[in-house]
């Protein structure tokens, strides 16, 4: 079966379980999964539920599809999302988010817990994906495109809603939260950088780095979505002198500890998309 027919599959399943149509889609990274509370939830349904849907396998990532509003806007949230690194092909890791269209998302909205490369940060500090590096060893366009679900060469010049940008800093500043914007530098993982590659990100212009996100923006483009992307900084690599050792459980402590401020963020940014 190829790819369209995989996500027909999908998308009969589901609208046999709801016909709930979204037009906001949420991706929530390690740790943020409390913005789930915010939602009056109409409909949720399990991964391993949806056929060909992959499974969430990382610590801190639940495997649930959840479908219902914030702030009277229709959503779809994914409570889990799927790395590279976990075995998964870059098909399977962009799956949810080529679903997520099918089923009528326009917006997409991505978090993530990463690592700080900018001097001025601290942890718990929020960063604004105003564009992205990408350094994953594989790309999600490459191989057959299919027309119906977007171009074949797409353009990356406009990849993160420059609009949303700005509404999103002026929310924080309105409520008092340390967040600027900034580059986002994606790499494989799983390991956590050493000195020399936080460093060699900063030189070549990352303000953050961490193991997703960038493969869901470019399928999210390619489809036509347009895209709000933030991240919780969870440990900071740079300058050298503020690193310190990090694990995936000090990765999830720090950015539970910044979510209320995430969640309060783009909460109130969806009541004005």
């Amino acid at each position: 079966m190829n790819i369209i027919d995989l996500l027909n599959d999908s998308l009969a399943y589901i609208r046999e379980e709801t016909k709930f149509v979204p037009e906001i889609g949420i991706v929530l990274g390690s740790g943020l999964s409390q913005l789930t509370h915010e939602i009056e939830i109409v409909h949720q349904i399990e991964y391993s539920d949806i056929p060909h849907f992959p499974q969430s396998t990382v610590k801190g990532h639940k495997s649930q599809l959840i479908f219902g509003k914030i702030k009277g806007k229709n959503i779809v949230c994914m409570s889990g999302r799927f790395h590279y690194y976990e075995g998964y092909t870059m098909t399977q890791v962009t799956y949810p988010i080529r679903l997520m269209k099918l089923l009528g998302v326009k917006n997409l909205i991505v978090s993530n817990a990463s690592g700080g490369l900018n001097p001025n940060q601290e942890v718990g500090d929020l960063v604004i994906i105003s564009d992205h590096i990408n350094l994953q060893p594989e790309h999600p366009l490459r191989g057959k495109n299919y027309d119906e679900l977007g171009p074949r060469f797409p353009d990356m010049m406009h990849t993160y809603n420059a609009q949303w940008i700005e509404a999103g800093l002026e929310i924080a500043r309105s409520m008092n939260i340390r967040c600027e914007k900034g580059v986002y530098v994606g790499v494989q993982g799983p390991t956590f950088e050493t000195p020399a590659e936080y460093k060699f990100f900063h030189l070549i212009g990352g303000d953050a780095v961490g193991m997703s996100t960038v493969p869901e923006v470019i399928v999210a483009r390619h489809m036509g979505m347009e895209v709000f992307g933030i991240s919780v900084i969870a440990d900071c690599g740079y300058p050298l002198n503020k690193m310190q050792e990090v694990s995936h459980d000090i990765v999830l402590q720090k950015a539970s500890e910044a979510e209320p401020k995430m969640t309060g963020l783009v909460v109130e940014l969806i009541s004005r998309m």
